[in-house]
């Protein structure tokens, strides 16, 4: 199963105070870590939401809400992808992670939906779907991410 983990923002880092070079290491052995146990799929820091913005949606009208937002608690200051096989496994991992915020931190652990959440007649639609899309792609000379390159 694969895993979303999302890192909360704080204060410090909608301020864009940078990690200190303790953190930054402390993350670099975790993150190699993930990766030597094969569970890291992907991986980054998010800029403060002050570089971002919202598109707000109410039928067919479109409202862009430039940040910054509030209520940092509610904003993710950076996110890992997993493959794990239980969330129990997910959860002894955060438990590993180093605290990503001087004082409180808070982790937030999702699972991203498969293939085998969804109905087969439509998952069939969409695998051929992607199929052409990245058919397109190599026509045109471009590089077919990988979410749609085929799985073996």
């Amino acid at each position: 199963m694969r895993v979303m983990i999302l890192v909360k923002a704080n204060k410090e880092s909608e301020a864009g105070v940078m990690p200190g070079k303790e953190l930054l290491a402390a993350m670099g052995n975790f993150n190699e870590e993930l990766l030597r146990a094969g569970v890291l799929l992907a991986a980054d820091g998010l800029q403060r939401s002050a570089k971002g913005a919202r598109v707000r949606f109410s039928g067919s009208k479109r409202t862009v809400v430039d940040g910054p937002f509030t209520e940092a608690r509610e904003l993710v200051a950076g996110f890992w992808i997993w493959e794990v096989k239980t969330m129990e496994e997910a959860i002894e991992w955060v438990k590993r992670c180093p605290n990503p915020h001087e004082g409180d931190s808070e982790i937030e652990i999702r699972q991203v939906f498969d293939a085998s959440d969804f109905d087969p007649e439509y998952m069939a639609e969409l695998i051929e779907r992607r199929e052409r899309l990245a058919a397109e792609l190599v026509a045109a000379g471009r590089p077919v991410p990988e979410h749609l390159q085929k799985k073996s």
